[in-house]
């Protein structure tokens, strides 16, 4: 049986090939050729909207067949092992392209005779020992969908039934990244709840069935460190997993038969709120278990870089938010990637990394590579292909020396993947660093070829929390006999590099003295006219608020600093002892003569207490002198009132912990 179908395009596609508006869908109808039970596929492409100053546009195809089974070539030929019909899908991904990827509508193909075995199946993915392979069809890109592929073998020598497990969704991370739209299984998998972790079940270090009836037996067992990938200790991988991820699928598979390969598909969607950081890692965790009754597992952490745009040529940090206190002590990763998009192999690729000087080079460890080879030795040279590293003053240089990258432009290269390379590494923060966002980007030269500039990979810090004790003295000119002593605390970011927001809050007791003068004058029945001199002393005791809700203050290096912000302050409570002392005179009529009255002289004293109230609104500036971005350290501030009092100058220390 012979057939040939191609679908024609949609007729709006016409316009697509014109216009760039990326509203306008652009569609990449698939074809077929069915030759026994082998069918070639195809699909007609939409022209490419090429990214200026970017090497050349082109597609990256993915491919699954309906049956299990995929591939990444452009145009794949697939033997189907049953009849049957199938339905074939195609995910293409532009690359240096401006537009989204292009549609493809799914397409089914009908299998009446699979006993031609003509065609050679293609070769196993799995290396030897090899259990478990992930794999995806492009890098995620915030509200677009890519596929994730799990391949499973069974490494047993005898039939056994298990689970895979897939954690995602990173609790580093303030918003979810995926779901899961679909999940396609082709051998009778399930999916299934995770159950409750209470047994530890034995091991099986030598692939064989136990003669034995029992699915399990309790037993202690001492939680261990474990190996990135063979693992021995289930319920301490799964429990760890929880608190790394906030979701999880579960998928369960039985009777797999001795070096049995199967795959499983999954469709997720990049939510809309994926952080847009294009230099930021997030992670896929696979679990691997081949059986039931053994606590044997593969764990594998898949780390994918969020893209705005599908280029090859990246570089991406896990340094996307760090706390400060505790990022001294580890290892900050990076990974550069890169594509041969040549006509022709690649022999000399070097990569040359901005690196801020806050990093210590010295401490420069090589964390995996491909093309794989081994370190060029520093005092002599070699005639065999090695990877080269040089450390300069403001960056690193990576060059893969005397190796064979093809092109993927190149006759006869069919897997993509065989086109592309990478350079992980890690490295530690300096002694004295500071905390501060870092910009770091690549130049990759495949041979004397101009070079390709990757993205910025950034650094940055969280804010992190800084409380720090203050206490001063507070003098106000325009009072008499005024003191006030307060203590309080201050908020803000952990050792902030420049500019930063302090919020503080500050009780205070405090004295002063009031004098005022007043006189009074009255008729008495003789029509004396009577004079009396009053003389009110007014001492105050407060205990008062500030609060300063914002500030801004800038360090302009580690031991000077600036502020300026907004002050508000209330009296709690305020408790004034007043003495009135009145002294009386008659008013000599005729000469205006003051003659002493001693009859209606006067003194009184009272105690007059009131809460909550004097509210007053300032501003302010100051500076400090001391460790002024962590410890201790001295300042001075001026408060302008917009009531009276007006002035207020404190003179303050501070230790920032």
């Amino acid at each position: 049986m012979r057939g040939f179908l191609v679908l024609l395009l949609l007729p709006i596609l016409g316009f697509g090939q014109i216009l760039t508006n990326d509203t306008i869908p652009r569609v990449a109808p698939i074809s077929y050729d069915i030759q026994g039970n082998q069918v070639m596929y195809g699909a007609e492409m939409p022209p490419l909207n090429q990214v200026a100053g970017a090497p050349k546009a082109f597609y990256t195809y993915y491919w699954e067949f309906g049956d299990g089974n995929y591939s990444f070539k452009s145009t794949p030929a697939h033997t189907f092992k049953k009849p049957g019909t199938y339905e074939a899908k195609l995910w293409a991904t532009n690359n240096y392209d401006n537009g989204k990827p292009p549609d493809s509508r799914p397409i089914s193909v009908t299998i009446g005779d699979a006993s031609d075995e003509a065609s050679i199946d293609d070769p196993s993915p799995f290396k030897e020992d090899e259990d478990l392979l992930l794999k995806r069809n492009r890098e995620p890109i915030p509200d677009q969908e890519m596929v994730f592929i799990t391949s499973y073998k069974n490494t047993n020598n005898y039939v056994s039934s298990g689970k895979l497990y897939l954690f995602y969704n990173d609790e580093r991370f303030k918003n979810n990244n995926f779901t899961i739209e679909d999940t396609r299984m082709y051998h009778g998998e399930r999916i299934v709840p995770l159950e409750a972790i209470s047994e530890v079940l034995p091991e099986n270090d030598n692939h064989t069935l136990l003669a034995s009836s029992s699915h399990s037996i309790l037993r202690n067992k001492t939680l261990f460190a474990q190996d990135t990938t063979k693992r021995k200790n289930l319920p301490l991988t799964l429990e760890e997993s929880k608190t790394l991820y906030r979701n999880y699928q579960i998928v369960a598979f039985d009777d797999m038969q001795p070096g049995e390969e199967r795959n499983i598909f999954r469709t997720l969607k990049t939510t809309p709120e994926m952080i847009k950081d294009t230099s930021a890692i997030v992670t896929l965790r696979s679990v691997y278990v081949p059986d039931d009754n053994f606590d044997n597992h593969t764990v594998k952490d898949t780390e994918m870089e969020i893209v705005t745009s599908h280029d090859p040529n990246k570089m991406s940090s896990n340094g996307w938010l760090m706390n400060y206190r505790i990022v001294r002590f580890k290892r900050l990763k990076f990974k550069i990637r890169f594509q041969n998009n040549g006509e022709g192999p690649a022999n000399t690729i070097r990569l040359e990394t901005d690196t801020p000087e806050m990093f210590d080079k010295s401490t420069l460890k090589i964390d995996g590579m491909y093309p794989e080879c081994p370190i060029c030795p520093k005092e002599r040279e070699v005639n065999y292909s090695c990877l080269d590293t040089i450390l300069k003053k403001d960056k690193i240089i990576f060059q893969f020396n005397r190796i064979y990258l093809p092109g993927s432009q190149q006759k006869n290269v069919e897997e993509i993947d065989s086109t592309k390379g990478f350079v992980k590494y890690s490295m530690k923060f300096g002694k004295n660093f500071h905390k501060k966002k870092t910009r770091s980007r690549t130049a990759i030269y495949f041979d004397k070829n101009e070079p390709i500039i990757t993205n910025y990979a950034t650094t940055r810090f969280m804010p992190g929390i800084s409380i720090g004790a203050k206490a001063g003295y507070i003098r106000v000119p325009e009072l008499d006999n005024q003191q006030e002593y307060f203590v309080g605390a201050t908020l803000s970011p952990f050792k902030s590099y420049r500019g930063y927001y302090q919020a503080e809050l500050l009780f205070s007791t405090s004295t002063y003295d009031e004098l005022r003068n007043f006189e009074t004058r009255s008729i008495d029945a003789s029509g004396n006219q009577n004079l009396v001199r009053f003389s009110e002393s007014n001492q105050f005791d407060n205990i008062s608020i500030y609060a300063i809700p914002a500030s801004y203050r800038y360090n302009l290096n580690n031991f000077l600093a600036m502020g300026a912000g907004i002050q508000l302050k209330m009296d709690l409570t305020s408790t004034n002892d007043r003495e009135i002392t009145g002294e009386a005179f008659i008013v000599e009529p005729n000469t205006g003569l003051l003659i002493p009255n001693p009859d209606l002289n006067s003194f009184e004293t009272l105690e007059i207490k009131d809460d909550f109230l004097n509210f007053q609104t300032g501003i302010f500036v100051g500076m400090n002198i001391g460790t002024v971005r962590i410890g201790p350290s001295v300042g001075i501030r001026y408060v302008y009132n917009f009531d009276t009092p007006n002035s207020q100058i404190q003179f303050y220390g501070i230790w920032k912990f």
